[in-house]
């Protein structure tokens, strides 16, 4: 008989710990149990990309009633209700926790519902009752932060977006980065009188600047309203809505306000430094390459380490635990020439470097092309779609690809296959394009605008 419960005990049944379990149970025949205190599927299925994007899908429809009048449709604007759109993203929600829970259960994978916290290494307490194991893998991911400033507890968050019962007049998101970028977008394009406020000079930190440029004026002529250099430090509730408080001595009255400022690790109070697990200042979970914490048979992935946050990297890094566990191979995921989106409306794709980290090592051609999408031509619409390479000059290495405008993130899945292969620029020459399409851009740009 087994001197334990299970081989492996997975706190957190989101994306990565779901994936880490049934690969665990099912490829290797192993007794996996996973603990969760919300819905299965995590941040990105329940509570993130999922959700969001079908907001994303449904407030774009403003732009494709207003786009086809120029093709010849009558095209008055429809009445919109936001009641209807959130009940259909909670029942695709329900259909795709309930595939979650079917594939755990084909697994064989044990569900225990409730907040796991590690009691000894090789222990996991879940409300009063433990359960053994001779590994334990932590995937708890992370939650939205909030500044300590007088009246934050009347803001929501990006939890509380995805369930407004009904939609403000005003609204002021606070922050600069793609969640943030997002949200404007939605409400903007349901009609909401949006304001986006964030403290550095642009929106999009991190991404190549021509995006973040590009992206800017783009978000500006969607109506969207942009406070850069600008915070809030205090918000006091009226009457009818909020007043804010702003650095620069103003006031400002809005019917709802947001904070979008990052997320931090759910690291906190589930026994992680009592076993002697390290922490980092910003609560991530430190581990090596194979997501190994300081406890030889403890391991961490996803947004709790505080990687790259994304799901796919999340999938990959369970699956990787389960590899170096049990399937005896030491497994590392590669963090080279992971591709990233930004669902804002026009859309962001990016995969490699941008052109100021290329800079920093390498000596560069930049190619970057702007134009109106053919779509456009006909539409009405003024959005404009940007494309850039980086190029290394030395080895001719495409070393950056990046895109804002309609489809950029479906565009750039393909392109981020070439970068992971080594593409140069002479590939990229001799590769024919598709015509007419925005993508064949990437491969017709022959003259470089700055070295």
């Amino acid at each position: 008989m087994p001197d334990k419960d299970y081989d492996l005990v997975v706190i957190g049944a989101g994306s990565g710990g779901v994936r880490a379990s049934r690969f665990a149970a099912a490829n290797h025949g192993k007794r996996i149990a996973v603990i969760e205190n919300r819905r299965v599927g995590g941040t990105c299925v329940m509570r993130g990309c999922v959700p969001k994007k079908l907001l994303v899908y449904g407030a774009h429809f403003a732009d494709d009633f207003e786009n086809a009048r120029g093709y010849g449709w009558d095209a008055t604007r429809p009445a919109f209700d936001w009641t209807l759109l959130i009940d259909a993203k909670n029942r695709e929600l329900q259909r795709l926790e309930d595939v979650y829970h079917g594939l755990l259960k084909s697994s064989n994978v044990d569900e225990i519902t409730g907040t796991g916290r590690i009691a000894d290494t090789h222990t996991v307490e879940v409300d009063g009752k433990t359960y053994t194991c001779d590994y334990i893998l932590v995937a708890t991911g992370g939650y939205p932060a909030t500044p300590d400033i007088p009246g934050i507890e009347h803001v929501i968050n990006s939890d509380h977006a995805l369930d407004l019962e009904e939609l403000p007049k005003h609204i002021v998101i606070v922050g600069g980065g793609y969640i943030a970028v997002e949200f404007a977008g939605i409400f903007s394009a349901v009609g909401v009188e949006t304001h986006l406020m964030f403290r550095a000079d642009n929106i999009l930190r991190g991404f190549d600047n021509d995006i973040r440029v590009m992206l800017r004026d783009e978000l500006e002529k969607k109506g969207i309203n942009l406070h850069a250099k600008t915070q809030i430090t205090a918000i006091t509730k009226t009457s009818d809505g909020y007043r804010l408080q702003l650095d620069t001595g103003e006031t400002m009255d809005t019917g709802l306000v947001m904070y979008a400022t990052g997320r931090r690790p759910n690291s906190a109070g589930i026994g992680l430094e009592e076993v002697g697990i390290e922490i980092n200042a910003k609560g991530a979970v430190v581990v090596d390459d194979t997501s190994k914490t300081a406890v030889n048979n403890i391991y961490a992935i996803g947004d709790l380490t505080n990687r790259i946050n994304l799901t796919p990297v999340a999938l990959e890094e369970g699956m990787a635990v389960v590899e170096t566990i049990f399937g005896a191979r030491p497994t590392a995921v590669d963090y080279t020439n992971v591709a990233s989106a930004v669902f804002s409306q026009p859309p962001v794709g990016s995969v490699g470097l941008s052109e100021e980290e290329a800079r920093k090592n390498h000596d560069v051609d930049i190619y970057r092309s702007s134009f109106k999408p053919m779509k456009h031509t006909l539409s009405g619409s003024d959005e404009r779609a940007m494309m850039k390479l980086i190029v290394d000059k030395k080895t001719d290495v495409v070393l950056g690809c990046h895109m804002v405008g309609a489809d950029s993130p479906e565009i750039i899945q393909g392109f981020a296959v070439a970068l992971k292969c080594g593409a140069t620029k002479a590939q990229f020459d001799a590769t024919i394009g598709i015509h007419p399409t925005a993508a064949e851009e990437f491969v017709t740009m022959r003259t470089p605008v700055s070295a």
